[in-house]
């Protein structure tokens, strides 16, 4: 499946992704700003839209990082939810591309609060990072932590992307 994000700020757009395959449309800071357009791309196509929630210090950032608003990540990722968004993609903003390590207990808290699917981003290093993810993913579930999205770590070399997807199937396999 693929999943398209950045720059969808109207339903022609998101409709001309899906008409193209693509699976899964993320809305970033336009959801922020525009919770009522959220409610009418999950209208206009249910169980596609994704939502990405970047934070930092639990309150979520828009507009590249720029801003960071009093919008605390757990409500909003409840209040989208409840709009009908398929998954959330959480990215602690602090750790992405530091090669710090993930934030497990943030993530963990805000899958732990809503009942759709959490991928995490940001921080993500090595094998570490995928054990520590796996290992409260809840697989199965319809919710937890489905997925992890790591960049730098692959260019930098500490992260063998097949190795990861090796060790991820294998430790939620077997849970």
């Amino acid at each position: 499946p693929i999943q398209v994000g950045g720059s969808i700020r109207d339903k022609d757009t998101a409709q001309a992704y899906r008409d193209t395959g693509v699976s899964y449309v993320i809305i970033g800071t336009k959801a922020v700003e525009s919770p009522a357009f959220v409610v009418e791309l999950c209208t206009s196509f249910p169980g596609h839209i994704f939502v990405g929630l970047d934070a930092k210090d639990g309150k979520v950032a828009t507009d590249g990082w720029a801003r960071v608003s009093t919008h605390n990540v757990i409500d909003m990722a409840q209040a989208f939810e409840k709009d009908g968004v398929e998954a959330i993609i959480y990215t602690d903003i602090s750790r992405d591309g530091m090669q710090s390590g993930v934030n497990v207990d943030s993530t963990l808290a805000l899958a732990e609060a809503v009942n759709i699917p959490i991928v995490a981003s940001g921080g993500i290093t090595n094998l570490d990072d995928i054990r520590s993810l796996c290992a409260v993913a809840h697989p199965g579930t319809g919710a937890g932590i489905m997925g992890a999205i790591t960049g730098r770590a692959i260019y930098e070399g500490s992260l063998d992307f097949s190795e990861a997807q090796k060790l991820a199937d294998q430790l939620t396999s077997a849970q």
